[in-house]
């Protein structure tokens, strides 16, 4: 708590000077054009971020930053565009609409395989909140116990792949997911994709316990709540990157101490029924996702080749006809967190 204060109500009009690697830049408040060439109004950089859903607490980082106006501090004014089921996330970015955006790791390596210059460069939760969720009552305690049952999910996700390659869903009837939770709590021969932060409190809300079943325990572990731009950004305006990674990092830091900033946001945001209870809730379950054990909540944001290395490596094995097509090294930019840790 001591350094989230520190480093949020402290000496923020220098908060650049505070992160090594900004002092010998010029402040973005300083520029006077944005990424495409356009005129920054009133002397700020005027910058978008593309969220890839609507706003929750998966997203509560870069809300409290600008709730806590630590993004104007720095010289940019924010706009923090909602998502939704078909947010057409890296064409934004590609056309220049918005200069970041939020993105899981495995989108990232299917962007670039796509041919599109997106990069990540910070990733809030280390550990996937993927889940795949049951009914108690169903009597399922682990994947193996999904045999004869029907699998609402997405179609076209690579942890879907990944699973199958593991023989999980021989046996298992999928069908398009709904986009809610009703046919969980009507039915235990359902199950459905979830997050672990979100889907469980609205079942449990309606009486039915249930049992998530964690993908990452199968070895399936993508970095979520990603911040994603593009390379071209990155060469371009270096500066601009920095300040947004390190003040989006910080709101994060911030969130997880005390959200009620960032969450009076979302719920002024979101416009699909989210209340103060779930995101309370998506708050208490992402804690242990963005700072799992052995990770400090001065690291948030952190990535390793290692981690990204082991991503392409899965999933080029479930898709031989794209593989080698992705550099795990050319995934992500990591430059911009260096010395984020720092103190003084």
């Amino acid at each position: 708590m001591l350094l989230v204060k520190k480093l949020v109500f402290v000496s923020l009009s220098v908060l650049c000077v505070s992160f090594s690697g900004c002092g010998d830049k010029a402040s973005v408040s300083n520029q006077s054009e944005s990424a495409d060439g356009e005129i920054a109004v009133g002397g700020a950089k005027q910058v978008a971020v593309q969220l890839n859903w609507y706003p929750e607490a998966e997203h509560g980082g870069v809300y409290q930053a600008e709730a806590e106006g630590l993004y104007t501090q720095l010289g940019m004014n924010v706009e923090i565009r909602p998502g939704g089921r078909a947010t057409p996330v890296a064409p934004e970015l590609q056309l220049g609409r918005v200069q970041f955006a939020f993105a899981n790791a495995d989108d990232v390596v299917i962007y670039r395989r796509q041919g599109l210059d997106v990069v990540a460069v910070a990733a809030a939760m280390q550990d996937s909140p993927r889940c795949i969720l049951v009914q108690e009552a169903s009597g399922v305690e682990s994947f193996d116990g999904l045999a004869g049952m029907t699998l609402q999910r997405q179609a076209g996700r690579p942890f879907l792949d990944f699973m199958r390659g593991k023989g999980i869903l021989d046996q298992v009837k999928e069908v398009p997911y709904q986009g809610s939770v009703a046919s969980l709590v009507a039915d235990k021969g359902i199950a459905i994709q979830a997050y672990s932060f979100a889907e469980p409190l609205l079942a449990e809300q309606q009486g039915v316990a249930i049992r998530r079943l964690m993908v990452s325990d199968l070895g399936w572990n993508p970095y979520a709540s990603v911040i994603i731009t593009t390379g071209k950004l990155i060469k371009e305006q270096p500066q601009l990157v920095r300040d947004f990674v390190q003040a989006s990092c910080v709101g994060w830091r911030s969130y997880l101490a005390d959200p009620a900033l960032g969450n009076q946001a979302i719920l002024e945001a979101n416009e699909h029924g989210m209340t103060s209870e779930a995101l309370e809730y998506g708050v208490k379950e992402l804690r242990p996702l963005v700072t799992p054990e052995g990770v400090a909540i001065e690291k948030i944001g952190m990535m390793s080749l290692e981690r990204w290395e082991g991503l392409v490596q899965q999933m080029d094995a479930i898709s031989p006809a794209e593989a080698g097509k992705v550099d795990a090294k050319d995934c992500f930019n990591a430059s911009f967190l260096v010395g984020f840790d720092r103190q003084d």
